[in-house]
């Protein structure tokens, strides 16, 4: 009787406990942030690995998140509010054009350096220098390929104009190489090195065509959320940088993080995950501390910098007619908040 009643009370203080954890789990879910997320699907591997790794939850966040084949559905959902965090590239110089309210937070990560040249082997074009031999181009308007195509074009002396252009987005090169609708396009990471794997055959990445700014080309990803948003939930911000550290901290202790999350977003096979990984990651990665140097070329703090950046590529892109007129200096500044990093850089300390 005596072992009867421990029993009943063991299990009365275990339904006890377990109702106190469901109350806990459940607290704790409450007081997570929610918010929606919105992205291209690119090699943004950070980012993957962070969802993966449920860093978003453990820092106090619950995002839901949207990926999008292009830019367009991500300035719709800002233009809508019914986005309140992003993470893209150029698209943000389309936000900032067409008046979107948002604050650029910091750097993803340098997509330029996973840009290149890609060309047909037979077309005879072995250097950007070729180029003028090229039949037809690939190149997406309003994008960072647009971008390198007139920074190429700067190089060699002619106008943008003057490539007989397709506007064509980098998956679809595969299948525009094999009938023959260009011999010769700009592609980003992945697909640049999916379509080396592919017979293709890669002759410039951006360094060789770039600028002289330090680290050559444009195509600064950035982290960001709609204004109004950050202004009803400020802490935001920050929880996104630790979020972020603490995945890159990850990588660097296990690489193979970055191309797990490369194949299983991506769907490239395992060589290609590793030679994006190996052109994007490490070199060219912005570090907090050069986002707040008013010398880098990551800067968010000058105008030489990020500023610089978007200027070029809007500059760029009002010369191939993707956009009316490039942003002015002053737009650009306005949009960066590079507070969070400071708090962040500055905390570690």
């Amino acid at each position: 009787m005596f072992g009867t009643r421990k029993k009943l009370q063991a299990c009365i203080g275990g339904l006890a406990l377990a109702a106190g954890c469901l109350a806990t789990s459940a607290a704790q879910a409450q007081a997570l942030l929610k918010f929606n997320y919105g992205a291209p699907s690119a090699d943004y591997y950070v980012l993957y690995v962070a969802k993966d790794a449920g860093l978003f939850q453990k820092h106090g966040l619950d995002p839901t998140f949207y990926w999008f084949a292009s830019g367009a559905p991500l300035l719709a959902g800002l233009k809508s509010e019914s986005l309140d965090v992003f993470t893209t590239g150029l698209a943000t110089a389309f936000m900032l054009g067409q008046k979107i309210p948002v604050k650029l937070l910091y750097w993803e990560m340098d997509d330029a350096a996973g840009e290149a040249l890609v060309v047909n082997p037979k077309s005879g074009i072995n250097s950007y220098m070729d180029l003028r031999k090229a039949k037809a181009i690939g190149a997406a308007s309003g994008t960072c390929a647009q971008v390198a195509l007139g920074l190429i074009a700067r190089k060699i002396g002619v106008k943008i104009t003057d490539f007989n252009v397709i506007n064509i987005a980098a998956p679809l090169f595969p299948n525009a190489f094999l009938s023959g609708s260009i011999d010769a396009g700009l592609a980003w990471a992945p697909f640049a090195q999916a379509l080396a794997e592919q017979g293709q055959k890669i002759v410039n990445y951006d360094a060789d065509y770039g600028g002289s700014d330090g680290d050559s080309g444009i195509c600064p990803v950035m982290t960001g959320a709609r204004s109004s948003y950050l202004q009803q939930h400020p802490e935001i911000g920050d929880k996104l940088l630790r979020v972020h550290a603490e995945a890159q901290e990850m990588i660097a202790k296990n690489p193979q993080l970055a191309l797990d999350g490369l194949i299983k977003y991506l769907s490239v096979s395992p060589a290609v995950a590793k030679a994006t990984y190996d052109r994007v990651c490490c070199a060219r990665k912005p570090t907090f501390a050069q986002q707040l140097d008013p010398n880098s070329p990551y800067s968010l703090t000058s105008a030489g910098g990020l500023v610089k950046k978007l200027q070029t590529a809007t500059q760029i892109l009002a010369e191939a007619g993707s956009i009316p007129v490039a942003l002015t200096p002053e737009a650009i500044t306005a949009a960066i908040d590079s507070s969070y990093v400071r708090r962040f850089v500055e905390g570690k300390k």
